[in-house]
């Protein structure tokens, strides 16, 4: 009789905690044992502990508790923590089946390569997502995560056309979108636990949302000072709910906020949903914000020059600005005013965590 599995799952930023609630209710409904590990990285309450609350998800077996840090001291705290636990578990008996990680943070660069060291099954969803930039930090972690990796689970056949030019098909299933089924079986119950009235004041105005948080938009001041003044000359009242980083940044560099840009505190995942659907337009540097309002129906202006999920894309509903560019405020401020020219299409198909769970069970049990 085959033994059950015994998973570890690496988390530790709010996206991953959103993909890692729906995928562990279907690891659940197929007996699967999964111990969640919790590398620190969002620490957080707003950050990190609500949303395990918001989301039911599990209590972690374990939090690393590394916090913070330079990219490389980060990742290597995680590896060394996660490498002590994991061999103290394997003492007690408790040896992982299999690994599983999730996007392209820290945290799933940390997780892959203990596993890879300590010859631990590895499965990485979100496998083959590319946005061929490798100056981004996530990128060069989803190349090296999907390398050492032993089950790919591919969004899209986009993904899967990646990863057979970089290493081949042995491994590689695509199983949909884990967070387009966390955003259909979560946005009515969004609306319900945070109206819309109780997050801005109000239900019915017009309003764009923002979200900033990636370092190449934080840590240059004059182009996140471009970014807030693209956001308040785009005509709408702008609500910008602030990542820790950007709150720092913008008091650093003591930046003007334009008054038409409301600042609020860090959101849970369901209050960013609410605020999302019901947005006129929504303007983020987020992958997982893009793919949101894309769901919703709702316009989106990326603030980067290129994105992973180039099929948001289609019919302008989402558009690419780069806050690099000459005349930032202005290429931002014009973006947001624009409509979709299309009707929306190329959805993904809804059950994602259950072909996840499956594949798990027939791989490693």
């Amino acid at each position: 009789m085959a033994e059950p599995l015994s998973l570890v799952t690496v988390v530790g930023a709010r996206p991953q905690f959103v993909k890692a609630a729906v995928v562990s209710q279907a690891l659940a409904q197929v007996g699967a044992a999964e111990r969640i590990v919790h590398t620190g990285q969002h620490y957080d309450a707003e950050m990190s502990g609500a949303f395990f609350d918001e989301l039911g998800l599990a209590a972690p077996a374990v939090n690393l508790g590394v916090g913070s840090g330079r990219h490389g001291a980060q990742t290597g705290a995680m590896m060394e923590r996660l490498e002590a636990w994991l061999i103290a578990e394997r003492e007690a008996g408790r040896p992982a089946s299999g690994m599983l990680v999730y996007g392209d943070t820290n945290s799933t660069l940390a997780a892959a390569l203990v596993a890879s060291k300590m010859h631990i099954p590895l499965a990485h969803v979100e496998a083959g997502v590319r946005s061929f930039d490798r100056k981004m930090p996530e990128e060069v972690n989803r190349v090296v995560t999907d390398a050492v990796s032993d089950l790919l689970f591919c969004p899209d056949d986009q993904a899967r056309t990646n990863l057979a030019a970089e290493r081949g098909a042995s491994g590689v299933h695509v199983v949909g979108d884990v967070m387009y089924d966390a955003t259909l079986r979560s946005s009515q119950r969004a609306t319900q636990q945070h109206p819309l009235e109780t997050l801005i004041g109000h239900a019915s105005a017009s309003y764009a949302v923002g979200t900033v948080h990636r370092p190449s938009n934080t840590d240059a001041p004059d182009r996140l000072q471009d970014i807030l003044e693209g956001l308040g000359a785009c005509g709408l009242p702008v609500v910008l709910p602030t990542h820790p980083r950007t709150s720092a940044r913008i008091q650093s560099g003591k930046l003007t906020v334009p008054p038409s840009v409301t600042l609020l505190p860090p959101q849970s995942y369901l209050a960013m949903l609410t605020l999302v659907r019901n947005a006129s337009v929504v303007a983020t540097d987020s992958g997982g914000i893009q793919r949101e309002a894309f769901w919703l129906q709702t316009p989106c202006v990326t603030l980067r020059d290129t994105t992973e999920w180039r099929h948001t894309l289609i019919g302008g509903w989402n558009r690419l600005v780069d806050p690099a560019l000459p005349d930032a405020a202005n290429r931002i401020a014009r973006a947001l005013a624009e409509q979709p020219s299309a009707d929306q299409s190329d959805l993904p198909s809804a059950g994602a965590p259950e072909r996840i769970a499956r594949l798990l069970i027939e791989a490693w049990s």
